[in-house]
């Protein structure tokens, strides 16, 4: 449902904005005429519910970006579920009650692709929610942010919150995670050509068959189709936010390969999952808000690629 909130003067604040999502809303929302709070874990422990609160409560913000969360990559969703269901049940029930307590106006709820069905029709919509079987080797991650999902709806039939829940494709850019063992597909493969390049290496291995499909949106659209949202949209249930193609990861690692420079051979572990075969969003009802996405993939790669040898 289309809406209008004016942001101007607001004290917005921004939870995990040391993160990939979270700095980059910083970046967006400093072109806003608006008082921004970025707050990281220094400011408090979010499954903490009493430094929620306390924090929460010292801000009175008008309105929340839940950006905050514990994530990682394929293999540490595996290995890890009890991590990742328990630190973000405790994120999601902390922060929203506190935000409820302290009658907070807007909450942008961030979740994720892997909210929908493994096999979900292509593109996936936003009705494909709770249709059939997760990904294994991310459920816990995904039951954690469909409970945020229900929560944040329960709020609001509850209540009257004007909350939403935003779910993001893979997104990439600045302050992402590279540590091979816990990031994502884009980061981790953008490290493997870069230090096989340095090092002369005659191979770089790729994680499972490399043909299953993404679709990757830079952050720095995301979040300025985050606060499009704020501004725009209310309604209950996830909203997408997607770039609208995919790619294979094969496709992917040969267009790394180029701009790295990296001069040997593909090679697949076969050993690895592939995970999810295809993840394409429908962002339609996104993009009928009048938002589209400006930077295409082959720039935010050099971007991002920039950004990791500057700082790494």
């Amino acid at each position: 449902m289309k809406t209008s909130w004016d942001i101007t003067g607001k004290t917005v604040l921004i939870l995990g904005a040391q993160g990939l999502v979270g700095s980059a809303l910083v970046r967006r929302l400093d072109q806003e005429d608006c008082n921004v709070i970025a707050a990281t874990r220094a400011q408090a422990d979010l499954t903490d519910a009493k430094q929620t609160a306390d924090y929460i409560q010292s801000i009175n913000p008008d309105a929340i970006f839940l950006s905050a969360a514990k994530v990682g990559g394929i293999l540490a969703n595996r290995d890890y579920p009890v991590d990742f269901l328990e630190a973000n049940l405790l994120i999601q029930l902390n922060v929203l009650r506190a935000a409820h307590d302290e009658n907070v106006e807007r909450v942008v709820f961030l979740g994720s692709s892997c909210i929908y069905p493994k096999f979900a029709k292509q593109p996936i919509s936003e009705k494909s929610l709770m249709t059939g079987a997760l990904e294994p080797t991310n459920d816990a991650y995904a039951i954690a942010k469909i409970a945020g999902i229900r929560l944040i709806d329960a709020f609001r039939q509850q209540y009257g919150r004007r909350w939403v829940s935003a779910m993001p494709t893979n997104l990439y850019g600045p302050n992402d995670n590279f540590e091979l063992n816990t990031s994502h597909v884009l980061p981790a493969l953008l490290r493997r050509f870069h230090e096989a390049k340095v090092a002369n290496l005659p191979t770089v291995e790729i994680w499972g068959t490399g043909r299953v499909r993404r679709e990757f949106l830079h952050v720095d659209d995301c979040a300025d189709a985050l606060t499009h949202i704020l501004k725009a949209y209310d309604d209950s249930g996830p909203i997408n936010v997607g770039f609208g193609s995919d790619i294979s990861i094969n496709e992917l690692a040969e267009m790394i390969k180029t701009m790295t420079g990296f001069k040997g051979v593909l090679t697949h572990d076969l050993t690895k999952p592939d995970g999810t075969p295809a993840k394409l969003m429908d962002s339609s009802r996104l993009f009928q808000l009048g938002w589209k996405p400006q930077v295409n993939l082959s720039d935010g790669l050099q971007q991002v690629y920039q950004w990791f040898l500057d700082h790494h």
